[in-house]
């Protein structure tokens, strides 16, 4: 495929591809409450065998999609991509939609914000063994932030990197690791040089996740589910040259992800057709549509997930333009947690005691799932406490928060298990 290509020829392009190797879509049936699934979970509780199927298709879609030159339509010829602008990239989705196509969901982490990051920071070596493949599904990656005690505060992690000749050696754990149990690398940062302050000695990796050493945990969270995993690394070797960045420049590199993740987290949830309908179905069921409460409570979300919806586009705006957003992330990730809660409470107040018991009748105890889900998001890729910081610092001019030690060296700071 020609990286000259016009959008109108590739929008045709596209079409005649999906036309072989998808199915049409059938015209959406309007939504009619007792009706399908009332599934509204905000993380997917799936059995390890129904969770490989998914994994399946989406590898064989992907494969296709790339092998036809769809699968990385913005990255570089040189690694597998088509070359393309931004504006290619929303025209073959566009296309998309009218096809029915697997879930790519499962790549959400590894080519959102893995792939960026070894993009931008590793060797050419490590670029040529994993970006084809990982654009190609051939191979899926995780991202290996969190620890027990180092979650929003990121900088004070543990996890350590000793240099041994031409190899580093890993020891630590991780965890809130999603899709580890399915992925074949991770991102991974750690602590290599203690005697720095804490911002400073850290150096990013990409790990080997079938590596000896490596041991995956799945996490059981108060929904009933599993979605995340805890991971120890007990003295896995790691090739100098699967180092992201410069030796303790580790940071730089974690800021990368970051910026993809919260990216991600901020655009989520702008106001989806299909959660209105239902919020709207299920107020119209229980004759609450004339209710003062349920109406301002109602009109109140809209008007956030507006706004919420208009900042997320700021950013991605910023990102298709190829500038680092600034502020924006914080606050559109801020603004997704607050509207979820909004939400919560609008079904909370509708569905009452409902909520509480599994009785059987349809689209009531299935919105527990969602709202058992919610407290997670308020941690996720930041806690609302360290955005908070980041919008009152960068944005209002406040003055840093006294208790964050940026200049001592880390050894000597009282973090994680140093509190003892």
């Amino acid at each position: 495929m020609s990286n000259t290509v016009s959008v109108e020829a590739f929008t045709q392009q596209a079409r005649e591809f999906l036309e072989r190797n998808a199915e049409r879509k059938e015209a959406a049936k309007a939504f009619v409450w007792g009706e399908g699934s009332d599934n509204v979970a905000m993380f997917e509780e799936r059995s390890r065998e129904a969770e490989m199927e998914v994994l399946r298709k989406a590898k064989e879609w992907q494969s296709i999609r790339f092998d036809n030159g769809f699968g990385w339509i913005t990255g570089p010829t040189q690694y597998g991509g088509a070359g393309l602008t931004p504006a290619h990239e929303r025209a073959y989705n566009g296309v998309e939609r009218d096809y029915r196509t697997p879930s790519l969901g499962v790549f959400q982490i590894g080519l959102g914000m893995v792939a960026p990051t070894i993009l931008a920071h590793a060797t050419d070596r490590a670029k040529d063994l994993y970006l084809r493949a990982m654009w190609r599904s051939d191979i899926v990656g995780c991202q290996l932030f969190s620890e027990p005690g180092a979650g929003s505060d990121l900088a004070s992690l543990q996890t350590k990197a000793e240099r041994d000749g031409e190899e580093w050696v890993i020891t630590g754990q991780k965890v809130w690791t999603s899709g580890a149990q399915f992925s074949d690398i991770g991102e991974i940062i750690c602590r290599t040089d203690a005697s720095l302050p804490k911002h400073k000695g850290l150096t990013g990796f990409i790990v080997d996740m079938h590596a000896p050493g490596v041991e995956i945990r799945p996490l059981r969270q108060m929904t009933g589910g599993a979605s995340f995993n805890e991971v120890f690394f007990n003295e896995v070797r790691v090739p100098d040259d699967h180092r992201l960045g410069d030796v303790n420049n580790g940071w730089n590199v974690a800021l990368t992800t970051l910026m993809n993740e919260r990216a991600s987290i901020g655009t989520m949830g702008g106001g989806e057709t299909s959660m209105w309908t239902r919020l709207l179905a299920m107020i119209r069921h229980y004759d609450m549509d004339s209710d003062p409460i349920v109406r301002e409570m109602l009109a109140d979300l809209y008007i956030n997930t507006k706004i919420q919806g208009y900042t997320g586009q700021r950013a991605m705006d910023k990102i298709r333009a190829g500038q680092t957003p600034g502020p924006e992330m914080s606050i559109g990730k801020m603004a997704l947690v607050d509207n979820q809660k909004r939400m919560n409470d609008l079904v909370s107040h509708v569905l009452g005691a409902k909520l509480q018991a599994d009785s059987g009748e349809w689209g009531t105890y299935a919105w527990s799932q969602l709202l058992l889900g919610a407290p997670g998001m308020r941690i996720a890729g930041g806690s609302d406490e360290v955005m908070r910081n980041i919008v009152s610092e960068r944005v209002l001019g406040l003055p840093k928060d006294a208790g964050i030690d940026s200049k001592s060296p880390f050894k000597d700071l009282k973090v994680g298990t140093q509190k003892d």
